[in-house]
């Protein structure tokens, strides 16, 4: 067991690496990940289910204690990026595939890994990960009402269908997860230390299969793509950030709503640009994969260096907490 922990440790600490690494992997050697494509919606829902054994009942009381920041990020998220994202899908005048994908990409619920950023950035990390938790159960409404508003004038969109896609996905794993926690949680709390691992390589698995699926495509418009979901995800923490600032929440918020805000789940838009777009489709969410967890590092590092100031006099500022096992991703 304590090497199932030394190499989960190690997989969380070198995510980002292990994704650039498999994809261009795949990239070159396209043959035996294709395979995997069609497993990504149970993968996906492996990592949903080792965030629900790690969620507890206290990750949602600062909804009720404190709602302000989390209603101010919940919000800022499902409004800043759609809307970023139909914007650079306008400009950069992309394909109606890559635009809805891009604006699916920017529709989906935040990603768990921003939880660790969050932590790294010595950020507020009982609001981030109230904010991810929220805006996951948020999911199956907002992102298909999302969509339909925004990229249906791209690509058909079956709101309905892609509520029960993310229902399957992403809500019962999470329900399934809750539940074992619940009734069993001391086998829960022996075996939480490979929850990490498995959740990386499912999640590794799902980059290898659609980059593999769409080689031809990489090369194509792998750079265009590159490019929007750079300025996507720059423009989520920037806007993320700036709209902490105006509502005068504290430092420690201001970084765990631009995190939270930036870094999406891309593994759920791989998932439903396969099932209910095209391989191609998913590309904007295999960059973003990549890219969220280069760019998050690289900000949580920044910000680990500039400590937080002591501002907790203010009405709305929140206790931070140790990160949860089930965000080391």
């Amino acid at each position: 067991m304590k090497f199932i922990e030394v190499l989960s440790a190690f997989a969380g600490k070198y995510f980002a690496f292990l994704v650039v690494g498999i994809a261009v992997l795949a990239f070159f050697i396209p043959a035996p990940f294709v395979g995997f494509g069609g497993y990504i919606a149970i993968l996906l829902g492996i990592v949903m289910f080792g965030m629900g054994l790690t969620l507890k009942p206290v990750d949602f009381k600062i909804v009720a204690s404190k709602p302000l920041p989390v209603i101010t990020g919940v919000c800022a998220q499902f409004i800043i990026m759609p809307l970023v994202a139909f914007a650079l899908a306008y400009i950069l005048q992309l394909p109606p595939e890559l635009a809805a994908g891009l604006i699916l990409l920017g529709c989906v619920p935040g990603g768990t890994a921003s939880n660790v950023m969050v932590y790294l950035a010595k950020g507020n990390v009982a609001l981030s990960v109230a904010m991810t938790s929220l805006s996951t159960l948020l999911a199956p409404i907002v992102t298909p009402l999302l969509l339909l508003l925004l990229a249906g004038q791209w690509m058909p969109v079956d709101p309905v269908a892609m509520f029960m896609s993310i229902i399957q996905v992403i809500i019962v794993p999470i329900a399934l997860g809750l539940i074992i926690s619940k009734f069993f949680p001391k086998a829960v709390e022996k075996s939480i230390s490979v929850v990490p691992l498995i959740s990386v390589i499912a999640i590794l698995i799902i980059v290898s299969a659609v980059t593999a699926a769409n080689a031809e495509n990489v090369v194509s418009a792998g750079f265009v793509v590159f490019v929007a979901v750079f300025l996507h995800n720059g423009f989520g923490l920037l806007l993320g950030y700036f709209t902490a600032v105006m509502l005068g929440l504290n430092e420690n918020d201001r970084r765990a709503i631009s995190i939270e805000v930036g870094m999406q789940n891309s593994g759920l838009g791989v998932a439903l640009a396969t099932a209910h777009f095209s391989p191609l489709a998913a590309l904007p969410s295999v960059w973003g994969a990549i890219w969220h967890n280069i760019s998050g590092p690289i900000l949580a590092t920044i910000w680990s260096k500039k400590p937080v100031k002591e501002e907790r006099t203010g009405r709305d500022a929140v206790k931070p907490k140790a990160v949860p096992t089930s965000s080391k991703l």
